[in-house]
């Protein structure tokens, strides 16, 4: 549950960024990451809803994306 609230906050401080900065920047910024960190884009969906804090990457570039 606390997981569910973690990922909402992350969507909003994800538009909050793109708001004062670049959408685009955020997006590079989160593919570089994932990809120097040896991490998948897209990560299981079921085990990510249960175990992760974070939403995935490739649902967070969706998000920014339609702010661009």
């Amino acid at each position: 549950m606390l997981s569910a609230f973690s990922r909402k906050h992350e969507f909003e401080a994800d538009s909050y960024a793109a708001e004062q900065s670049s959408a685009q920047a955020l997006i590079d910024g989160l593919v570089s990451m994932y990809r120097d960190n040896a991490n998948t884009l897209t990560p299981d969906a079921l085990y990510s809803a249960f175990h992760h804090s974070h939403p995935p990457a490739s649902v967070r570039i969706a998000h920014l994306s339609a702010k661009l």
